[in-house]
C-alpha cells in the first residue's frame, strides 16, 4: 500500500532540527541587552502590532477615531497612550483647548447659558466683576446712632444746666441743694449712656453685618469658569465607566436648598470628558454598552455637540439644563475584545463601528505573530524596556534609601524582605538579559503559540522578566541566565496554571494506576490543555480516555459528564469514521454502541482534539488490541486525516516529566512547526517507526531518558505507534470481529427457539 509520506516530508522534519541554530544566529546581534538601543519613537516601542501602528499614524495624521478589538495584553492601552504621545508631540498644541467654558444664569434658575472666551478675557472680567461687587459693599449707607445720640446730649444739657441753676439758688434756699444733686445724676447718667451709643456706633461700623447677604442676588449672577485650560493640559482623558456624568457632565446637588440660600445651577455645573479633552481612550467598550451610554456617544460623535442636562432621578438638579450646546468635536480611541465586537456588529446595525471607519480604522490586534528575525529582535527590544522600567521602579522605590544611606542599608533591609541573609556585595539593580535568557523567552512566546508564531499577549511575560531578574539579583549574578527564566517560569504561573499542576499530579498517579491494572484494551492518554482566561496561556495535561463498544444495542455513542457541543460533535465524527471503515471493507452491517468516558475530567471538556484518541481506544476495545500507554496523542479527526489542534506544545511538554512515565506522543502532521521550541536547549535525533517520521528529545544528559515524537498524518499512522498495526492489520481485525458478531446475533435469535423445542419435546 502506498506510504502517506513524500521524500519531502522526510527532509522537512529533518530541518526542524535546525531551529535551535537558526534561533541562535537571529539573536547573533547581541551578547547581552545592555548592547541594545531603543528606540526613539514611541509608537516603535510596542512591538508586534505593526498593523496597529500604521494605522494610528494614519489615524493621527486625520484626527479620526480609532478602535482596537483583541485579547487583553496584546498591548491595546499601550498604543493609545503612545497614539496620545505623538499627537501630543506633533499637534498637541493646536489640539489642546484655547478657550476656557464658563457658565452664566439663563432665562429662569433651572437654565444656564454656556459660553467660550480666551482665559485672559475671562480674568479682566471676573477682576472687573469684583471690583465691582466691592464697590457695591462699601457703597451702603453707613451705620450710625446720631440721632439717639444728639437726643441724650440734649437731655444732658438740659440736666447740667438744671443742676447749676439749683446749686445757685441752694445759698439762699439749701432743700434747692437737693434738686442739683439730682440733676447732676441724671446729667452723668446721660453722659454714660451718649458713650455707650459712640462704642455700639463703633462696633456696627467694623463688623458692618449683613452688607454681603444684601448683596446675595449679585453674587449668584457671577459667571462660573467650568473649565480652564491653563489648568487642565492632559491632552487625553481615560473613561474606566463610561456615563452621562462622566463623559458629558451634569448638575451636582445643592446644599443649601432651604433658609433661602439656593445654590444657583450655573455654580453647580460641572463637566465631562466630551467638553475638556480633546482625547477619549474609553478602555472597555463592554462597560459602555453596561452603562447603556451608547446612544448618547453615537449621537454627540455625530453632531459633535450637546446639550448639558442634570440627573434622570427627581433630585436637585434633575431639571436643570444648558440653553445652547456645548461643543465636543472629540477623538474617540477604544478598545474591546471580540465578543463585544460582535455585539456591536449587531447593535443598531453596527452604528458605532460605522462612525469609527467614517473617520478612523477598526484594528484588529495579533495575538500571535510569525517569527521572524524582525520578530525576535523586537522580543530582545522588550526585554530591554522591561529592565529599563524595572531599574524605574527600583529608584522611584529605594533611590533615597540609596542616597542617604548607601548600598550597605538596602542590603540589611533587603534581608527583612526576603527573610534570609544576602551576599556583602549585594546590589539592588536591574541586571541584563544574556542572549540565553532572551532565547528562553522567545522559546515561552513559541511555547504559547502555534503554527510557528510567537505569542502577542506580553503582559504575562513582564511578570516571569521581572521574577527572572529577582532570581538573578538574590543569586548576585551579574546577568540574567537562562536558568534564571526557567526557575521565574516554574514559579510565576497563574491561577490556572498552579491548578494544572495540582491537576498534573494527579493525573501521573492516576495514569500510573490505570495502567498497572488494565490490559491497556481501550484505553489510551490523550492530551488536553487548561485555557488561562487572565493571561490567554495554555497548560497542558494528560487526558486518560476508556472507550467500549457493544454489538447488538442501540446504534450511536455516547459520552456522559460535562462535554461540550464540540466535543460531542468529535465523539458523533469518530462514530461516522469508524462506520465507514466498516463499510469499505465489507462488514456486516451491525448496530453498535459506543461508550467515551474521560476519566475524572471532572471539570468538563470540550474541543476536538482528542478525536483521534477516542477513535483508538474504541478501534483498540473493537479489536481487543493493546494501546501502548507510554503514548500520549492528539488531534482533530477529519475521516481518516489527522488535523491540526491547538496548545500541542504545551501538551507535550505536559507529559515530558520522567515520573509520569511517558516515552513520547503523536502529533498531527500539520502542528510539526510546534515541536520546534521543545529543541532549545536539548539533545535531539531524527528518527522513523516505518514510513512515519519523527523526532527523539533527550530528556537526560548523555543521551538518557528518550522521548519520541511522531509526525502522523492519517489515523493508520497513530495505530502503527500506538497498537504496531498497520491499515491492513486493522481493517483485517475489524472484519473478523464484525463477523463473530454477526454469527453472536445469530446463534442469540435461534437460541431462544431451540430452548423451545426442547421443552415441547420433553413434555411429550
Amino acid at each position: 500500500m502506498p506510504s502517506d509520506y513524500r521524500e519531502s516530508d522526510y527532509t522537512w522534519i529533518r530541518e526542524l532540527l535546525d531551529y535551535p541554530r537558526t534561533l541562535a544566529e537571529r539573536l547573533g546581534f547581541f551578547d547581552d541587552t545592555s548592547q541594545i538601543r531603543l528606540p526613539e519613537d514611541p509608537i516603535e516601542r510596542v512591538i508586534f502590532q505593526d498593523r496597529a501602528k500604521m494605522a494610528i499614524r494614519k489615524v493621527a495624521q486625520n484626527r479620526g477615531h480609532m478602535l482596537m478589538v483583541g485579547r487583553p495584553g496584546t498591548g491595546k492601552s499601550m498604543l493609545a497612550e503612545m497614539f496620545k504621545e505623538v499627537l501630543d508631540r506633533s499637534i498637541g498644541d493646536y489640539l489642546r483647548p484655547q478657550e476656557a467654558i464658563l457658565a452664566y444664569p439663563g432665562k429662569d434658575k433651572n437654565h444656564i447659558r454656556v459660553a467660550y472666551e480666551t482665559p485672559e478675557k475671562v480674568d479682566r472680567a471676573l477682576a472687573d466683576i469684583q471690583k465691582a461687587l466691592e464697590a457695591a459693599q462699601n457703597s451702603g449707607e453707613e451705620f450710625t446712632l446720631e440721632d439717639q445720640i444728639r437726643a441724650v446730649r440734649k437731655v444732658k444739657r438740659w440736666l447740667l444746666a438744671a443742676a447749676g441753676t439749683a446749686l445757685a439758688a441752694g445759698v439762699f434756699f439749701p432743700p434747692a441743694l437737693v434738686a442739683a444733686g439730682l440733676a447732676g445724676m441724671g446729667a452723668i447718667f446721660m453722659y454714660m449712656q451718649e458713650n455707650n451709643h459712640r462704642v455700639q456706633e463703633k462696633i456696627q461700623r467694623e463688623t458692618n453685618p449683613g452688607v454681603r447677604h444684601d448683596l446675595k442676588h449679585l453674587h449668584d449672577m457671577v459667571p462660573e469658569v467650568l473649565y480652564d485650560p491653563r489648568q487642565e493640559r492632559e491632552l487625553m482623558a481615560r473613561i474606566s465607566e463610561p456615563s452621562a456624568r462622566n463623559m458629558k457632565g451634569g448638575f451636582r446637588h445643592d446644599p443649601y436648598q432651604s433658609g433661602n440660600l439656593h445654590t444657583p445651577c450655573h455654580k453647580r455645573a460641572y463637566l465631562g470628558a466630551h467638553a475638556s479633552a480633546p482625547i477619549i481612550y474609553i478602555d472597555e467598550l463592554k462597560t459602555l454598552i453596561k452603562m447603556g451610554y451608547m446612544a448618547d456617544l453615537l449621537e454627540i460623535m455625530q453632531n459633535k455637540k450637546y446639550i448639558l442636562e442634570g440627573g434622570k432621578n427627581a433630585g436637585s438638579g434633575a431639571a436643570d439644563r444648558s440653553e445652547n450646546p456645548l461643543r465636543a468635536d472629540n477623538i474617540i480611541v477604544a478598545c474591546c475584545n471580540h465578543d463585544t465586537l460582535a455585539y456591536l456588529q449587531e447593535e443598531g446595525d453596527g452604528a458605532f463601528l460605522s462612525r469609527i471607519e467614517d473617520k478612523g480604522e477598526i484594528v484588529d490586534m495579533e495575538s500571535a505573530v510569525p517569527e521572524t528575525p524582525e520578530a525576535v529582535r523586537h522580543v530582545a527590544q522588550y526585554i530591554k524596556q522591561e529592565i529599563v522600567n524595572l531599574g524605574r521602579d527600583f529608584q522611584r522605590s529605594w533611590g533615597e534609601v540609596i542616597t542617604r544611606e548607601g548600598y550597605e542599608s538596602v542590603r540589611r533591609r533587603s534581608e527583612h524582605i526576603f527573610g534570609k541573609g544576602l551576599p556583602a556585595d549585594f546590589r539592588l539593580q536591574e541586571r541584563e538579559f544574556s542572549r540565553g535568557a532572551v532565547a528562553e523567552i522567545v522559546k515561552e512566546l513559541r511555547c504559547r503559540a502555534s503554527d510557528g508564531k510567537l505569542s502577542s499577549i506580553l503582559r504575562p511575560i513582564n511578570g516571569i522578566i521581572k521574577s527572572a531578574e529577582f532570581e538573578a539579583i538574590l543569586e548576585n549574578s551579574t546577568r540574567v541566565e537562562p536558568g534564571h527564566v526557567r526557575r521565574a517560569l516554574t514559579e510565576h504561573l497563574s491561577l490556572e496554571g498552579n491548578l494544572s499542576r495540582d491537576i498534573g499530579e494527579h493525573k501521573k498517579y492516576l495514569k500510573k494506576y490505570i495502567t498497572s491494572m488494565t490490559d491497556s484494551i481501550g484505553y489510551v492518554v490523550g492530551l488536553a490543555v487548561i485555557h488561562a482566561k487572565s493571561s490567554g496561556q495554555m497548560y497542558g495535561q494528560p487526558l486518560p480516555i476508556h472507550c467500549q463498544i457493544t454489538v447488538g444495542s442501540a446504534d450511536k455513542v455516547a459520552a456522559p459528564g460535562k462535554i461540550g457541543e464540540i466535543a460531542q460533535a468529535a465523539a458523533q465524527n469518530v462514530r461516522a469514521s469508524i462506520k465507514k471503515v466498516l463499510k469499505n471493507i465489507g462488514a456486516p452491517n451491525l448496530g453498535y454502541e459506543m461508550h467515551v468516558e474521560y476519566i475524572q475530567a471532572h471539570g468538563g471538556v470540550e474541543g476536538d482534539s482528542a478525536s483521534v484518541a477516542m477513535d483508538i481506544a474504541l478501534i483498540s476495545d473493537f479489536i481487543q488490541q493493546p494501546v501502548n500507554q507510554r503514548y500520549g496523542v492528539t488531534g482533530s479527526l477529519t475521516g481518516d486525516i489527522m488535523l491540526a489542534v491547538g496548545g500541542v506544545t504545551e501538551k507535550i511538554r505536559s507529559i515530558m516529566d520522567p515520573d509520569l512515565g511517558m516515552g513520547g506522543a503523536c502529533i498531527p502532521w500539520l502542528n510539526k512547526h510546534d515541536i520546534e521550541p521543545l529543541l532549545v536547549n536539548a539533545e535531539a535525533e531524527y528518527i522513523q517507526e516505518q514510513d512515519i517520521p519523527g523526532i527523539r528529545i533527550y530528556r537526560g544528559k548523555g543521551k538518557t531518558e528518550p522521548f519520541d515524537i511522531y509526525f502522523c498524518k492519517t489515523k493508520y499512522n497513530a495505530y502503527t505507534i500506538l497498537m504496531g498495526l498497520n491499515r491492513e492489520g486493522v481493517e483485517a481485525r475489524m472484519i473478523e470481529r464484525s463477523r463473530m458478531d454477526l454469527t453472536f446475533l445469530r446463534n442469540a435469535r435461534h437460541a431462544p427457539e431451540h430452548a423451545s423445542g426442547d421443552a415441547i419435546g420433553a413434555a411429550g
